[in-house]
């Protein structure tokens, strides 16, 4: 697998998660990449589009490009960092502009 990069969509097996936690094998989009030793920051995907309703989520659509085979929203309040052997593959990448929205929700989410 090459490394992985910002932006990256991938599947990434969340299986041990707890209470509200997003959890099982999903999609996420990398915010980091190979920076950090051994763990990559995600935000978990879901196919619910009910949860744009909360705050700090981004409706992604399906292309060529991502790789998503369904309309998603990005759950930003569930940032996290996972480590790299629970990355199953790469499927695909954001574009650009996706990618400046979710800095710009993060930032504003952590009040940076």
């Amino acid at each position: 697998m090459r490394a992985l990069r910002k932006g990256d969509v991938i599947i990434v097996d969340l299986t041990q998660g707890s209470g509200r936690e997003q959890s099982g094998i999903r999609p996420a989009v990398a915010v980091s990449g190979a920076e950090l030793p051994g763990v990559i920051v995600v935000i978990p995907l879901t196919g619910t589009i009910e949860a744009l309703r909360f705050a700090n989520t981004l409706a992604l659509l399906p292309d060529k490009d991502n790789g998503l085979s369904q309309e998603s929203v990005a759950l930003i309040f569930h940032v996290r960092s996972v480590d790299k052997n629970r990355v199953v593959r790469t499927i695909g990448k954001v574009d650009t502009a996706t990618r400046k929205k979710i800095d710009i929700a993060l930032k504003k989410m952590l009040r940076l």
